[in-house]
């Protein structure tokens, strides 16, 4: 049990790391919005976590450009700090002034909720293909309950949206979502009945961006929807 203890507190700590260091180069980052836009294949929208900038996702983004898809990252969602459907209808009316088809959202944490609500939704669902969800709260955090600040709050279980959004199964099937085994910020894990599950072992939130088999899975995805 002490061991186990050590080593999620490990876990812990490397994953904040790694946050502080990417929330860092983000900010010091000089990469524009429209420096992605290139390429023939499906189009990616990227939808990062709450308090992260698209910047925080860069790793990620210059992976699936390479490989030859244009990809939307939306400046207006700033640090994605407001409400779920606020932010999701943000996302709809880029999509639809983009007139963007086959859509592919890349997500992570509570932008994958944002996703469920677009692909939920009459506004943009059509437009959307399938999503990759990266360690998302689709059942809530319980962690959430105790924190002061509402843009986290929004994470309880038992908050509106995250109900609202569970009843929505119909688009659980065109959803991968990727999790580490032991979530720090997450202990109900991101399980999502009807979606494509894949648990990765070890313990992150923020370093699982980094996992190879996160890209793996967005490629596997890629061929199935585009």
């Amino acid at each position: 049990m002490k061991r186990e203890l050590v080593r999620r507190l490990r876990w812990w700590m490397l994953d904040y790391e790694y946050a502080a260091r990417w929330q860092l180069r983000a900010a010091l980052s000089r990469d524009r919005s429209d420096m992605y836009l290139e390429g023939t294949k499906a189009p990616v929208v990227i939808v990062p976590g709450v308090y992260e900038p698209w910047r925080f996702m860069t790793p990620l983004v210059e992976s699936i450009h390479a490989s030859g898809h244009p990809v939307h990252v939306l400046d207006p969602l700033g640090f994605n700090h407001r409400p779920v459907p606020e932010v999701g209808a943000q996302v709809e009316r880029y999509l639809n002034a983009h007139d963007l088809k086959n859509v592919l959202l890349v997500t992570h944490s509570k932008g994958g909720l944002v996703g469920k609500y677009v692909m939920s939704g009459d506004e943009a669902g059509d437009r959307v293909a399938a999503m990759l969800a990266i360690a998302t709260p689709f059942s809530g955090s319980k962690y959430a309950r105790s924190m002061r600040m509402r843009s986290l709050r929004i994470f309880a279980p038992d908050d509106t949206t995250i109900i609202t959004l569970a009843g929505q199964l119909p688009v659980n099937s065109r959803i991968v979502s990727v999790y580490s085994k032991f979530d720090p910020h997450i202990p109900e894990g991101s399980a999502l009945p009807g979606a494509r599950n894949v648990e990765l072992p070890g313990g992150r939130h923020f370093r699982i961006l980094e996992r190879p088999e996160v890209v793996r899975e967005f490629t596997m995805m890629a061929r199935t929807y585009s």
